[in-house]
């Protein structure tokens, strides 16, 4: 039936859509940047200045 093709078609973008962000989403969580040894030794340092209007 023709009618139905319209559901079909949300159908199938729904799902690409929750697919697209499911995979977006472990992407996101399983990703572990490399963070080297030398930058653990290095002091950070914070300039302040006060302004004075």
């Amino acid at each position: 039936m023709p009618q139905m093709a319209p559901m079909s078609w949300i159908m199938l973008f729904l799902f690409f859509s929750t697919m697209l962000v499911m995979i977006n989403i472990l992407n996101y969580f399983i990703y572990t940047p490399k963070i080297s040894m030398m930058s653990n030794n290095k002091k950070i340092t914070v300039k302040t200045s006060n302004w004075s209007w």
